[in-house]
Formats: C-alpha cells, sequence, structure tokens
C-alpha cells in the first residue's frame, strides 16, 4: 500500500494549486482526477483563454448561506497574488471589461502553469484513476483505487460540482460529505442560460444571435447590467447568466432594454425632430431592428408614426421597455451552467483551513463548497484562494 501525506482527489483548478502549494511544502502529495487530462474545465474556460481572476475580487462577489466564510481565504490569497504568479511564468494576459484578466494566447497555458508548480513541489499526479471507496481510522485515510490502495494522513477534497458533466463532473464530493458526517445543501445550476415558455420563446424564435447591453433585475432586487443574447432556446449572454444565480424557478425577472438612454426623453427628442418618421424606426435607432420588429409583433411597440403616438402611449411603452418582466421556464441545467450553487455547509468548515471541523484531516476546497461567485474570474479566485489556505494547514 502507497503513503502519501496528503491525497487531493480532483485536478482542477483548485486541487492542481492546492497540489502544488503543498508540495512546494516539502509533503508528499498524491492528486487523483477521473479524466483523462488535468484542468479540463480550465481549457474550455473564458472561450480557451481562461478568465483567470478578477481585479474586482471581494467577498460581496459571492454566494453562500454562510456569507463571511469566504473572507479570510480570499484576504489571504488574492488576485494580486496570483496576478504575480502568472506574470513570473510569463503569461501575457489582458482585462476585458469589469476587471476580467485573460491569458492573451491560450487557457493551456494556465494548465501548464500549475503542472509545472505540481513539478517543482514533485506532486504524484495519477490520471484516469476511479476512487471506489474512502475509509477513515486512527492513521488517516484509506482509498480503494480502480487497480491500487493508497493511504495519507490527510484527504483533501477538490471534486467541484456538477456542472458540465460531460467534463467529468460528478456528485463525488458530496457523497464524501455525507459519508462524513457533514451536511451538503441542495445544489441547482448558476451561471446559466435561461429558456422560455413555448409562446414567448416562439415570439422571439428569429432574434437567436442578437444582443444587446441590458439591466436585469431578479426579484430579491439584485441588478446587473451587462449584454443580453437571445438563443434558440431563450436567453444568455453575461447579464442572464449573473441573475441565474439569484432566480429560482416561478420567479420573474426584468429586463431593461434600453439602460443608457431613457426613452420618454428620446422619444420627445425624435418627435420634435422628425414627427412623420414611424416609430418602429425612430426605436431602431438604440434598439437592434430585429428585436423592434419583433416586440412589434407582440404588440409591445405600437405601429404607429411619432406624432400618432400621444403622451400617455408613450409613457406606457417606456415603461413596458425600461421593464420588461420575463417568466424564464427554467435553466439550461449542469449540460452548459458555467458552476453549481449549495455544496458542502461552510459552517462546518474551518475558514482559515478548510478542514472539516468533526473530521480531522477531511478538507474541502474550490467549487465543492457552498460558495459561488459571479462570472468573470471569480469563481477561479475562490480556487485559488481557498487551496492556498488549505495548502498553508497541510
Amino acid at each position: 500500500m502507497e503513503q502519501f501525506d496528503v491525497i487531493i482527489i480532483g485536478a482542477g483548478a483548485a486541487g492542481l494549486f492546492c497540489a502544488a502549494q503543498a508540495g512546494q511544502r516539502g509533503l508528499r502529495v498524491l492528486l487523483l482526477d477521473n479524466g483523462k487530462k488535468p484542468g479540463r474545465k480550465i481549457l474550455m474556460s473564458g472561450g480557451g483563454r481562461c478568465n483567470f481572476t478578477n481585479l474586482y475580487t471581494e467577498p460581496a462577489a459571492y454566494l453562500s448561506h454562510n456569507p463571511h466564510f469566504c473572507k479570510s481565504a480570499l484576504a489571504r490569497y488574492t488576485q494580486w497574488d496570483f496576478i504575480d504568479l502568472v506574470n513570473r511564468h510569463g503569461i501575457a494576459w489582458h482585462e476585458k471589461t469589469l476587471g476580467q484578466l485573460f491569458c492573451d494566447d491560450s487557457a493551456q497555458q494556465i494548465v501548464d502553469l500549475l503542472l509545472a508548480e505540481c513539478n517543482n513541489g514533485n506532486v504524484t499526479l495519477r490520471l484516469r484513476s476511479e476512487v471506489l471507496s474512502v475509509a477513515r481510522d486512527d492513521s488517516g485515510y484509506t482509498l480503494q483505487l480502480n487497480g491500487s490502495t493508497v493511504q495519507a494522513q490527510k484527504l483533501v477534497i477538490a471534486s467541484g460540482g456538477l456542472s458540465m458533466p460531460g467534463l467529468g463532473a460528478s456528485p463525488f464530493g458530496y457523497k464524501i460529505a455525507e459519508q462524513f458526517g457533514l451536511n451538503v445543501y441542495p445544489t441547482r445550476a448558476a451561471l446559466v442560460p435561461f429558456t422560455l415558455h413555448k409562446p414567448l420563446l416562439e415570439q422571439l424564435q428569429t432574434l437567436s444571435g442578437v444582443a444587446l447591453d441590458t439591466t436585469i433585475d431578479a426579484q430579491d432586487g439584485t441588478r446587473f447590467k451587462e449584454a443580453m443574447l437571445f438563443t434558440h432556446r431563450g436567453l444568455s449572454g453575461p447579464a442572464v447568466l449573473q441573475i441565474s444565480s439569484y432566480w429560482l424557478p416561478g420567479e420573474f425577472v426584468t429586463v431593461d432594454l434600453s439602460p443608457a438612454t431613457p426613452l420618454e426623453a428620446f422619444l420627445t427628442a425624435q418627435r420634435n425632430a422628425h414627427p412623420n418618421l414611424s416609430l418602429k424606426n425612430s426605436l431602431a435607432k438604440i434598439l437592434p431592428k430585429r428585436l423592434v420588429e419583433v416586440l412589434q409583433g407582440m404588440k409591445m411597440v405600437p405601429d404607429v408614426t411619432l406624432k400618432q403616438l400621444n403622451s400617455r402611449a408613450q409613457s406606457e411603452l417606456a415603461q413596458a421597455l425600461h421593464a420588461w418582466r420575463i417568466q424564464p421556464n427554467g435553466t439550461e441545467g449542469y449540460r452548459t451552467a458555467e458552476v453549481t450553487l449549495g455544496g458542502v455547509d461552510t459552517t462546518q468548515l474551518s475558514s482559515k483551513t478548510m478542514e472539516a471541523r468533526g473530521v480531522p484531516g477531511l478538507y474541502f476546497i474550490g467549487e465543492v463548497a457552498d460558495v459561488t461567485g459571479w462570472l468573470g474570474g471569480y469563481n477561479f479566485q475562490w480556487a485559488w484562494s481557498s487551496a492556498w489556505a488549505c495548502a498553508q494547514a497541510l
């Protein structure tokens, strides 16, 4: 039976980084993953360029039943620490929007960075390793793998959530938590596109591929101002992915289709300048033409000229377009979700070390824990920060 100081399950962002940090502290580390290659989710993130952190990372950008939990780790290993590491590896990067940092070249560079750091720590990486069982006794943790048995004093679960099962996502981490008596909050897909009920979907079908800047509000008052994209299944784009984390089935979202231009004032100015212009063509100056045509077909936009639009109808139109209430049918689910909401109850973990309070030597890091960041590099930063905090304690 092979002996290690620590076994880490899951060679994603959190697992790779934790393994590297622990190995560089002189520990014998075994890193296991069920896939053919490490960092699979990293490779496809950010359109293949990996949005590896966010300049504006702060605890307020994370959802959790225990909102204070993430503060310690994020303060001790910050976005600036990871940017410094990226710079040391000579990786060129750029800020896209809203503090989102991407590799200039490819997400493979971040995976290569993590593997190089693991190499520096003499980490043993084993892929295509299925963990059949986990047992704990006085000497630590014994794992039955497909073909071997390994043992370590400490066990770190970095197996991620349920998002993107095509990349090997599974409920493994939650099952381990429950095996050792930890509470696991119900999970659901987050940072995920909305699907729409059939009547509305059919009305909007021709808009697939149309995007525009919007402000979207959830029923709990959360608001995001980013682009929205119409798809053949419903709604997507950064604004929709963000608000999906705050939406519950049955609720409405409210979309402002013209957040930059107050429509009342715009239409009044337009009428004064071009009274015979059609309302449709006037609105097409600030909204996508195809969208205006569809809204007219839905009777949201009257088929009139500007001078035929009375002030009451104008006010109602402005209100309707600034506050379009939509009730999603659901989401596209884990298949396309970027992250998983819920997970291991963080009140049962140490915020300083990520160790389970009642189970010495068992740690949970990254997405498997009930900490979910906004779109834009926040979830990667949680992976780095929680992994680093854990590695210091191993």
